[in-house]
């Protein structure tokens, strides 16, 4: 498998120690990692992987992994892989998701998934992590002002932004990358790019968001060095991909 897109920059060392490039781990091998870095979710559990026995509703899952640290995991999916690598990468971001599902369940009056949890679900399959030393950056690609962000403001993008995917179904798009990939943000202004300090402005943003709508679309091919073919300036003119804002 071909983890050469820079969306996997974060987790290079658990890709080496996995050897995912050559293949699906075992849960064993997951699990032998979550316990070698004591990895726990919200509750203080230790975070485990197991292979579910029956497809769970999207409630029984979350809830599953709230009250045993048990994540169901089919092994023979990337998408359930990938999901792993993220927890094992970032697993306070990720236990704030999911004991923000379980605060949300409790709310919820019947089966229907509310906003909350759509957006929730969005960042879980598909979020980016946009880290901005400059409050202003940010209010440009909300703005869909793509040209203006990514070619004219390209120096201060490489310089003073950082983009960290966290959706595993993103992670999975991007092992066969095309133009239309696009991930949904999470805007974080910080001081410092580093990764592992923006995980816990990550789980504090998970607060103030409430609806899909907050969570602005990146196609994140257009990212400086994502492709290398985007230093073109008609490579951000394809409206079907860096669409204006409506």
């Amino acid at each position: 498998m071909n983890f050469d897109h820079a969306a996997f920059s974060p987790y290079r060392e658990l890709i080496d120690a996995l050897s995912l490039a050559r293949g699906k781990p075992s849960l064993d091998d997951l699990n032998a990692l979550a316990a070698m870095h004591g990895t726990t979710q919200s509750r203080g559990l230790p975070l485990r992987f197991f292979a579910p026995g029956g497809r769970l509703s999207a409630r029984d899952y979350e809830t599953h992994i709230l009250h045993t640290g048990q994540v169901p995991t089919r092994p023979d999916t990337w998408h359930d892989v990938l999901n792993a690598l993220v927890w094992l990468r970032f697993p306070g971001f990720k236990s704030a998701l999911n004991a923000a599902h379980g605060e949300a369940i409790e709310h919820e009056t019947d089966a229907r998934r509310g906003r909350r949890r759509d957006a929730l679900t969005v960042l879980d399959e598909s979020g980016v992590w946009v880290i901005s030393r400059d409050p202003h950056l940010p209010r440009l690609l909300i703005e869909h002002a793509w040209q203006t962000l990514f070619l004219d403001r390209r120096h201060d993008v490489e310089t003073r932004m950082a983009f960290v995917v966290v959706g595993h179904a993103l992670l999975e798009k991007a092992l066969a990358p095309y133009p239309a990939m696009t991930g949904k943000c999470l805007m974080l202004i910080s001081d410092a790019l580093d990764t592992d300090a923006a995980e816990m402005a990550a789980v504090n943003a998970l607060e103030t968001i409430d609806t899909p709508r907050q969570l602005a679309p990146l196609p994140i091919q257009g990212v400086p060095g994502w492709d290398a073919a985007n230093r073109c300036e008609g490579y951000y003119a394809n409206r079907d991909v860096f669409r204006p804002l409506n």
